[in-house]
């Protein structure tokens, strides 16, 4: 802040010239002001009107949020009402608007405190590094040949840069200019040391033939159960998407455990009383061995003296390096596996180990571990075990794994999974955490289509607001705890391209939904009779445009949902018979792989018997149980049939059951809130 409590200052840049012009702000709402001064001077001295502006996508540039979006704030509408055209630069990219960025920085290094008469004096002192011959006078400048040059291109730059939906810093000047410097400092230092105990790599000269990758700092804060602050994290990341394959990678696959397997595991831990205890393993990706030979750039901030002259040659894998995961996940195994943990078949990520009534099992999440057991040794063990392989932090009793907060009463039975902290996070990043809250995320009778998406000029309002990044938002609560969203969710993605203003209001809704039942968990219980029951549901041509249904199914465990799904068939039914059809097949699909897994970790006898998968239409009953078709059914893809084998073999019996008692019909289409309520409830989602 200078003298005159102006704290922000604005510059603008002529593209062709490179001349820049710079003001001082008391708020950023002076932007405007700003402008209009610099307008009136270079079109009255050089003859030539401004055409195109560059900015980011600032709320002083392109307009606030509000609860129906980003409106066209003071600053876009004076562009529109001049005929200038406003060209707006992706989030996250500075790169877009390189002129301005660069020179900005230039003005930051070269001045130290932020006060108005050093800052315009070097803001004209910059100006005279440019080309010599750059003023005969002002509006006389040299034409180019090209004659493209006669567009004037005016760069404007924002000095608040938006950090992201925590605050972490985006790049290592924003870390070390922070307010928490020091911390971010230290969690670099860390960063480093771990390297360096690793032994990620070594200095040497770079050979010829050899081009090294680029790295980069990424800054994150870690957050409890409550979203308070337990740690800064800094992670040194290479620039994997300059890597060639053949040439600095092959094999980049890498599994992570189902969500449907991380449920299926805490049912257990439910029931069964199991203790429960998380580890987590420091840079992790840092234990992974190389196969190929990858040189890389030294790493922002701790460069050697010999600077440029030596590059890092990688011993060890690390962060983002395309065959990061991979070798991280192959160093894991090989480990484990040498203490009598066998993997499981249909889940690379679980393991178990079984000694007479001993049991463990482990669930890696990339470098989250979940220990589950019945014997209190075993924890020690595999503590003292892996502190020997890894860098491991102990983290005993588990709160908080994944965004997922757990709750647990041991004395009832009772283990519950929920996001409140991730949605309250979602709802504050879109403006809505004082939203009114609604019963039901879609109700019966709400349709949408591509007749709602935008064209023209609507189309080009709707690339304000920020549809995709709500939808994505959603999809991960719906993916770990929330299948009452599912239908609405898949729904609203089928328009990300083309979004209009129902499909956005569509959205709202379920954020408003979220906030009135953001304190819902998903519940398993301790029962007498631990079964697997699936509830199997379709629409008839619920897609109004392409006239496809819409199939739903959930599998019941313990009192809770562990796998659900709501998607658009792939083919067109031509009755409810064969929507109902195709949907129980995918229904009977997924059993299959419920029951080989749970069969796999020896613990549910139960699974032996044929799954329970219910229906609420007679006749696909009747043609899962007989080998008959008729003129309306014959057409069918032979695919589906599959459903009379798993019939036949015992792996399944499916029951008929009221379309009242249909579990999985919030997951096919849009019902009355209070039918939706019950359901919800059926489904195992409870307040805390």
């Amino acid at each position: 802040m200078d003298a005159q409590g102006q704290k922000y200052f604005i510059t603008f840049i002529d593209d062709y010239s490179r001349y820049m012009y710079l003001y001082m702000l008391h708020t950023k709402n002076e932007a405007l002001d700003a402008f209009k001064v610099f307008k009136a001077e270079v079109e009255k001295q050089s003859g030539k009107q401004i055409k195109i502006v560059r900015t980011d996508r600032g709320g002083e540039y392109y307009g606030r949020y509000t609860e129906s979006g980003q409106a066209q704030g003071p600053f876009a509408r004076f562009l529109q009402d001049n005929g200038i055209v406003p060209q707006y630069t992706m989030p996250g990219s500075p790169d877009q608007n390189g002129v301005a960025e660069r020179r900005i920085q230039t003005l930051l290094d070269m001045i130290k405190l932020f006060k108005k008469i050093r800052l315009l004096l070097n803001s004209q002192l910059n100006n005279k590094f440019l080309k010599k011959k750059l003023f005969q006078h002002y509006g006389d400048l040299q034409e180019r040949k090209d004659q493209q040059s006669l567009v004037t291109i005016m760069c404007i730059y924002k000095t608040d840069h938006d950090q992201g939906a925590d605050n972490d810093p985006i790049s290592f000047s924003q870390a070390i200019n922070s307010k928490e410097s020091e911390l971010w400092c230290n969690a670099m230092k860390e960063e480093m040391d771990c390297m360096s105990s690793n032994k990620v790599w070594d200095l040497v000269q770079l050979l010829t033939g050899f081009k090294p990758i680029g790295c980069k700092w990424i800054f994150k804060t870690k957050r409890d159960s409550l979203g308070n602050i337990e740690r800064y994290i800094a992670r040194l990341v290479a620039k994997g998407f300059t890597q060639r394959e053949g040439i600095d990678y092959t094999d980049t696959y890498s599994p992570v455990s189902k969500k449907d397997s991380l449920r299926i595991i805490l049912t257990l831990v439910a029931h069964f009383d199991l203790e429960l205890h998380q580890m987590d393993v420091k840079t992790a990706f840092l234990n992974g061995e190389l196969e190929e030979e990858v040189y890389m750039k030294q790493p922002e901030g701790f460069s050697s003296s010999l600077g440029e002259q030596l590059v890092c040659k990688l011993q060890k894998s690390i962060y983002s390096l395309k065959q990061a995961s991979r070798q991280w996940y192959l160093k894991f195994h090989d480990v484990i596996s040498s203490f009598e943990f066998v993997e499981s078949v249909m889940d690379q990520c679980i393991y178990q180990k079984v000694s007479e009534s001993k049991i463990c099992f482990l669930v890696l999440y990339v470098d989250d571990i979940l220990l589950a057991t019945n014997d209190k040794g075993i924890l020690q063990q595999m503590k003292q075990f892996l502190s020997t392989h890894f860098d491991m932090k102990y983290m005993g009793d588990v709160s908080y794994v994944i965004g997922i907060k757990i709750h647990r009463d041991r004395h009832q039975g009772v283990l519950g999974l929920s996001q409140e902290t991730y949605i309250n996070k979602i709802l504050e990043r879109f403006w809505m955490q004082d939203c009114t809250p609604t019963v039901a995320p879609i109700v019966k009778g709400d349709m949408f289509s591509m007749n709602q998406c935008p064209k023209n000029n609507l189309e080009e309002q709707m690339k304000n607001i920020p549809y995709a990044s709500v939808v994505g938002s959603l999809m991960h609560a719906q993916v770990c705890t929330r299948p009452d969203i599912a239908f609405v969710v898949g729904m609203l993605g089928r328009y990300q391209s083309n979004p209009g203003l129902d499909h956005w209001r569509a959205a709202k809704k379920v954020l408003r939904y979220l906030q009135g039942t953001k304190n819902y968990m998903l519940t398993y219980r301790r029962s007498d009779s631990l079964e697997v029951v699936g509830y199997s549901d379709s629409d008839f041509a619920g897609c109004v445009d392409y006239r496809k249904s819409i199939l739903g199914y959930i599998f019941m465990f313990a009192g809770g949902a562990i796998s659900w799904k709501s998607a658009k068939q792939t083919i067109i039914a031509t009755s409810t018979m064969e929507a109902e059809f195709v949907s129980c097949f995918e229904a009977t699909s997924q059993p299959v792989w419920l029951k080989s897994f749970i069969a796999g970790l020896r613990l549910v006898d139960s699974i032996s018997r044929p799954l329970q998968v219910y229906c609420d239409n007679l006749a696909v009953v009747f043609m899962a149980k007989n080998n008959k078709s008729g003129s309306r059914s014959k057409h069918i893809n032979i695919k589906y049939l599959a459903i009379r084998e798993h019939v036949k073999d015992q792996k399944m019996i499916i029951e008929h059951i009221n379309t009242e008692l249909m579990l999985a019909d919030p997951l096919t289409k849009g019902m009355p809130p209070r039918k939706f309520k019950d359901h919800v409830v059926t489904m195992g989602l409870h307040p805390i």
